[in-house]
């Protein structure tokens, strides 16, 4: 999860988080969402590992829509601070 400069999340997945920073922080690569609101700094991050990388990519592309469809803004904070969000 990044916190863009306006202060708002970002929830994405990646296999390389290193570059997918980069790309939101300097490319046209990065998200629409993000171009605007640069710079952009990793607050949170989940890794997911399987035998089967297609499993891993499954897996972390569920938790990704959990957290952007699923979650309120006050459970994300949550997430950022490491405080129970009480869910």
């Amino acid at each position: 999860m990044l916190r863009c400069a306006d202060g708002s999340l970002y929830t994405g997945w990646t296999t390389d988080i290193d570059r997918r920073l980069k790309e939101h922080n300097e490319s046209p690569k990065g998200a629409k969402c993000t171009h605007a609101k640069r710079p952009c700094i990793l607050v949170y991050r989940e890794e997911f590992e399987d035998e089967d990388p297609k499993e891993a990519k499954r897996l972390a592309m569920r938790r990704e829509w959990e957290i952007k469809n699923r979650l309120t803004k006050k459970e994300k904070e949550a997430l950022v601070t490491g405080k129970d969000s009480g869910k």
